[in-house]
């Protein structure tokens, strides 16, 4: 659908379709005046008023409208050869010539147009007087360099905001984009430090109680019972994620401490001990913040459990007033940080981490020694928050 024409564009417009009608009208009444008597009289009024017509048609029908302006052109020409009066019609058609033809074809016309003009006022007087041959083509030249300007600056203007159009509806593609690869990477998380790591302690457990089935039944039992359990826990997180809610031990409004506590109790069994400390007095945190830092007690929980061969973790969370520490040390056999890349192991786990911390403004430290256990350190700046 085409755009409507700017305001100010329809009142030139305006102002010029009522400046023709001025000028006819003035025409014709002075000639009627001064010339009423002439034998050529009842043709000058036919071609006003078909002059008249003829304009309104042209601005009227957008089809062929080359076609009518050059009618247009030929019907004012014949009436100046028939009354030099009408000679002054000659601006809007200027303008009107202007706005519809290429430069070149409109300049040609502005040229001839103003010699019909200065032919007309020499008619008039009489005699060849100098205002009469220098100023018509002054005011033509002046007019044609002000319109050429004015619409080379429009079109520069209408090329600009066409840049500007495509460069905003890039910048929205790259958004989308963006936003697209961010909540990839956060599902990429969320799974992994929920139900990856679930399915990993599930898969855990049933295998221990496949190994001590017929020795030790009971045990056995209460390790399915336990995977039955984590199996409940990780499909309540699953049905979460379609509707972006908290984890599962902050949805019902509990502090980060009881979060951890609960996560801690859940983990705890006959292979792994898990204990919570809480220093200071934890300050009211948004709900990103504390997902975050519980989604980090979760992932480091589970590479404790998988890959340090840890029998003890305990996790302390500390307000320090300028931020929130969260350490999670375990008594497994340690690695060296420097060499974080193992073999068959994804490296998913402290990547994820970082990238929650990140976006926080927070850190992760991570101190470890073959043989001496794990502390790993997220620490979130509560100015920030």
């Amino acid at each position: 659908m085409p755009s409507s024409p700017p305001t100010d564009t329809r009142l030139l417009g305006t102002l010029v379709h009522s400046a023709f009608y001025v000028l006819l009208a003035a025409s014709l009444l002075r000639f009627l005046l001064r010339h009423h008597d002439n034998p050529r009289a009842p043709w000058v009024i036919g071609l006003s008023l078909g002059l008249a017509l003829l304009y309104a048609v042209s601005e009227v029908r957008a089809s062929r409208r080359l076609l009518w302006f050059a009618l247009l052109v030929s019907g004012w020409a014949v009436l100046v050869l028939l009354a030099p009066s009408f000679a002054w019609c000659a601006v809007p058609l200027l303008y009107t010539g202007l706005r519809l033809l290429p430069l070149r074809v409109a300049l040609a016309l502005v040229t001839g147009l103003t010699a019909l003009v200065v032919y007309a006022q020499v008619r008039l007087a009489g005699w060849a007087d100098p205002n009469l041959l220098l100023a018509p083509p002054a005011v033509a030249a002046l007019t044609t360099a002000l319109f050429v300007g004015l619409r080379r600056q429009n079109e520069r203007q209408a090329a600009l905001i066409a840049d500007l159009r495509a460069t905003r509806a890039d910048l929205a593609a790259t958004e989308r984009r963006a936003g697209a690869l961010a909540e990839r990477q956060r599902l990429a998380m969320e799974i992994h430090d929920t139900l990856a790591q679930g399915l990993s302690s599930q898969r855990m457990l049933l295998q221990a109680a496949d190994r001590i089935w017929d020795s030790d039944p009971a045990t056995a039992r209460r390790h399915v019972r336990s995977a039955t359990a984590g199996a409940e826990r990780d499909l309540a997180e699953a049905r979460r994620f379609v509707s972006d809610l908290a984890p599962m031990d902050l949805a019902s409004g509990g502090s980060l401490a009881a979060a951890l506590s609960a996560l801690a109790e859940r983990e705890s069994g006959d292979a792994l001990r898990v204990g919570v400390h809480i220093e200071g007095q934890s300050s009211e945190l948004p709900g990103g913040v504390e997902a975050a830092l519980l989604r980090i007690a979760q992932g480091a929980l589970a590479n404790a459990r998988e890959h340090a061969d840890a029998t003890a973790v305990t996790l302390t969370l500390t307000d320090l007033g300028d931020r929130l520490v969260l350490d999670i040390a375990d008594d497994g056999r340690g690695f060296t940080p420097d060499r974080l890349v193992v073999t068959g192991h994804r490296g998913h786990g402290l990547p994820a981490m970082r990238a929650r911390l990140r976006q926080l403004g927070g850190t992760l430290t991570i101190e470890s020694a073959p043989g001496d256990g794990t502390v790993v350190s997220a620490a979130v700046p509560l100015e920030r928050i």
